[in-house]
């Protein structure tokens, strides 16, 4: 708190300069320009391909102010290295409604950094102030703002790949509606090049997208300047709309569920999914009406369902069992670390609805043995308050998934790992025993998935109990 004080006092402006965009044939260039006055400068680039067909100018007003919104959400990156209670946005234009909505998901979406950095008492009114010396002018949209309506004529979707089990599901479930498919993969790993070719993703069907950062920004961290989560997700949408415009598209679909909602410290806000849960959804899809009329209409497919209904979809596609991965730690070198709570989680997620060998195939260990998980599967299942900071399941579906696997495992004369052991001994698995069949037929009505979509979800992953596990 006394370092967040001291910065506050000694850098107290913050600047969005501009950006810039440079246009080519074969790509759209986007430099953004930030400073933290007093001390340094950034220049933070985003690189976006064009389709080979693409003839004329994608620069249009629609897009300049879509670039302006992304910076928006780059500018955070920069921000918190010194969280200057002035931010001087001197790039475009912005509303008193805008500046609310931004500062609201700043908030939110810091709330896991003010937690760790122990900054307490943050009041989401002077936190910060936007300053914005050109009023937003809402004539200059080239449409009236209004609630989206679905396209009569499902001409394509863009789907975010990241690498794990998600978007193979979102993926797999789109396939059967029938529309052209096109991945959009910011910064290309291992996991996510190698999930759209088992997907069947042509060149022409993927969008890599290059998001660079400012070294300024990394040598300032090593330093000791403040650091910590932002909302990446909040990332994914805004450049997803500069993508699907790109590539014509009137969908672009998430693939974040319903799990997404809960909190990661017990009776708090504080949610390291944060701008994963449906209120950015909802906050964004209004934003996007409101002041990027036109763009493509954006929703989670997977937001009815919990991570227990995805895991027991994703076990079926065998084909991306081998490829798929989700470890932050293990992102370098596209591999399972098998040490981490999330690769713990998806352990656990995946047990009921696979063979314990094959389960340990993907992991290449059996996590189930390892001691020093003790503590995390404490962490995931509600024994400690505070689930680990990941993209993990709530604390009731990953006590289902425990429920359903040592019940698996008994009913088959297959002895108990510890951390199955442990978790039996804590008395969880008594308490929990009764519900473990509450997610097979899971739907949360609070999503905006359009139809024919919603139909798909439902008949594939919304399932009866009496052949659930089949």
């Amino acid at each position: 708190m006394e370092q967040y004080e001291t910065l506050r006092r000694r850098f107290p402006r913050f600047f969005y300069r501009g950006y810039e965009i440079e246009e080519t044939g074969t790509a759209l260039g986007i430099t953004y320009h930030f400073e933290i006055e007093g001390l340094s400068s950034f220049a933070p680039c985003w690189t976006f391909p064009r389709p080979e067909c693409a003839d004329g100018t994608a620069v249009d007003g629609l897009m300049e102010r879509m670039v302006f919104s992304l910076g928006m959400v780059e500018l955070v990156s920069y921000w918190k290295i010194t969280c200057s209670p002035q931010v001087v946005v001197e790039a475009g234009a912005l509303d008193e409604k805008q500046i609310r909505w931004w500062k609201d998901l700043y908030y939110n979406g810091l709330g896991e950094f003010f937690y760790v950095n122990q900054i307490d008492n943050v009041n989401p009114d002077d936190f910060m102030e936007i300053i914005c010396e050109d009023s937003a002018d809402q004539t200059a949209c080239e449409q009236v703002a209004e609630d989206f309506t679905v396209a009569s004529e499902i001409s394509g979707i863009l789907v975010p790949i990241g690498g794990g089990k998600d978007s193979v599901v979102t993926l797999e479930l789109l396939r059967q509606s029938g529309a052209p498919l096109y991945g959009y993969i910011i910064n290309p790993r291992g996991a996510t090049v190698h999930t759209a070719e088992v997907a069947g993703l042509d060149g022409g069907h993927l969008m890599e997208v290059r998001r660079t950062l400012d070294q300024n920004m990394l040598e300032l961290n090593q330093k000791g300047y403040l650091n910590g989560h932002t909302p990446f997700s909040a990332l994914v949408a805004f450049s997803g709309l500069i993508g699907a415009k790109l590539l014509h598209l009137p969908y672009v679909a998430l693939s974040n569920e319903s799990s997404a909602n809960e909190s990661t410290v017990l009776g708090s806000t504080v949610n390291h999914q944060y701008s994963k849960s449906f209120k950015f959804e909802r906050d964004f899809h209004q934003y996007a009406a409101e002041y990027l009329p036109g763009s493509a209409y954006y929703f989670s497919l997977l937001r009815p369902l919990s991570e227990f209904q995805i895991a027991r979809f994703f076990a079926r596609q065998k084909l991306y069992h081998g490829v798929f991965r989700s470890c932050n730690a293990g992102s370098k070198t596209d591999s399972w670390c098998g040490h981490c709570p999330k690769c713990l989680f998806v352990y656990l997620i995946l047990s009921p609805f696979l063979t314990s060998d094959e389960v340990r195939a993907i992991f290449g260990t059996n996590m189930l043995e390892d001691s020093s998980m003790k503590f995390t599967l404490d962490q995931l299942v509600g024994i400690e308050e505070e689930k680990p900071f990941e993209c993990v399941g709530s604390r009731d579906e990953i006590n289902a998934a425990l429920v359903l696997t040592i019940d698996r495992m008994e009913e088959e004369g297959e002895p108990l790992p510890l951390l199955l052991r442990h978790y039996k001994q804590s008395g969880m698995y008594a308490g929990r025993k009764a519900e473990r069949d509450r997610y097979f037929a899971y739907y949360d009505d609070e999503n905006l998935v359009p139809e024919p979509f919603a139909t798909l979800v439902k008949r594939n992953c919304v399932a009866c109990t009496d052949n659930a596990i089949g």
